[in-house]
């Protein structure tokens, strides 16, 4: 087991419907470690890096166009194992398909459109992560 660091993105779903508080409260009841938080207007730039491998497919404008509709919170969790363990709070991608008790079963939902809101993002490994925070927090 080793401390990491992981990067989440409420997403403007989660900020306009008022889930931020609700995010951020179910990392620190795993007594996970918030070592930056900041608001951030996400900029096609940041999306294109962070998105690098989704910009060539043909439903990258519709996530580009979501993920700049609003605000967004981004944040740096630390602890033990946090990937995995933010990972399994957060839940499954497709909210249809996340368990009542996570993040995305509980506040995320689909829409006609098809673009997924599902309230967060998180990364999804080591490598992933480490690369994200240097997209949203280049001061870090």
């Amino acid at each position: 087991m080793s401390e990491e660091r992981t990067l989440v993105l409420v997403k403007p779903d989660g900020v306009l419907h008022g889930h931020v508080g609700d995010v951020i409260t179910r990392f620190e009841h795993r007594s996970y470690k918030l070592v930056a938080l900041k608001m951030v207007q996400a900029t096609s730039d940041q999306l294109r890096q962070h998105y690098a491998q989704l910009v060539d497919k043909p439903y990258f404008p519709r996530i580009e166009k979501f993920m700049t509709s609003g605000i967004m919170v981004a944040m740096i969790v630390e602890g033990t194992n946090v990937i995995e363990g933010v990972r399994k709070i957060s839940g499954a991608t497709v909210p249809t398909e996340a368990a009542a008790g996570t993040i995305r079963g509980d506040y995320g939902r689909e829409w006609q459109d098809g673009v997924i809101r599902n309230v967060v993002h998180s990364s999804d490994s080591v490598d992933s992560a480490e690369r994200e925070i240097k997209i949203w927090f280049p001061e870090v």
